[in-house]
């Protein structure tokens, strides 16, 4: 681990989610207590970052500062809100097209969506606080860069991103190999999102229930399925 990559205590933790730094995960000493603690879970919880339990072993294998029972991980990127990333795409008038990511864990595929996206227009990616691959270095090498170049929602719910963007007047389609539609039949015109999932599970089954349109995309003989990187591109 990196030195750079540690923010180390407690209120230094504290000013940089204020300062809405990108942090992907916060560590706690297990039994860890205080008034400051409670401000960072409140604020933990408001920008969608994830807490883990740890023994205190584990924060002195990464430091030997006093790390005063908290450390986090820094992140290479900023999330943005995703609430904030639809009213801005509202104001400039343009069809929101969004990707949503469910149990995507190897980083190279998440880099080559991220290009796809970026290449044919979209201006977020949604992903959960859990269950998905790290956005690290090998990540954005894999996408070219184009991880910075686009808007990444961290979200606590998949679910309730999926509502939000129903409230919002965006369609949501998901893909599956078993689908009413093919991909070409559907009306890509208006604001939507595509969720794609693991290659292997696919979507979890209450997001495929929240879609508005389920799609397939044809392929020749019996194979398997494309990879998933190749079907969001």
């Amino acid at each position: 681990m990196k030195p750079s990559s540690l923010i180390i205590g407690r209120q230094p933790l504290i000013e940089a989610i204020q300062s809405g730094r990108g942090i992907d995960k916060i560590l706690f000493q297990r039994n860890v207590s205080g008034e400051s603690i409670g401000e960072i879970r409140k604020l933990a919880e408001r920008h969608g970052i994830p807490i883990q339990q740890v023994p205190q072993e584990k924060l002195f294998s990464l430091t030997r500062a006093n790390h005063q029972g908290v450390l986090a991980l820094a992140s290479l990127l900023r999330y943005a809100d995703l609430q904030q990333v639809i009213d801005q795409v509202q104001i400039e008038k343009i069809p929101a097209l969004f990707v949503l990511l469910d149990g995507i864990t190897d980083v190279r595929n998440i880099g080559a969506i991220a290009r796809s996206a970026v290449c044919c227009g979209a201006q977020a990616i949604i992903i959960p606080d859990k269950g998905i691959a790290a956005l690290n270095e090998e990540a954005l090498k894999s996408s070219a860069g184009a991880l910075e170049k686009i808007h990444i929602c961290r979200v606590s719910s998949l679910l309730k991103a999926v509502d939000t963007l129903h409230l919002n007047g965006i369609s949501v389609y998901a893909s599956g190999m078993e689908a009413e539609y093919k991909v070409y039949e559907l009306d890509w015109n208006g604001p939507c999102c595509i969720m794609m999932g693991s290659e292997d599970k696919g979507l979890q089954p209450y997001l495929r229930k929240a879609a508005d349109r389920h799609f397939a995309i044809p392929m020749v003989g019996n194979f398997d399925s494309f990879n998933v990187s190749v079907a969001a591109g």
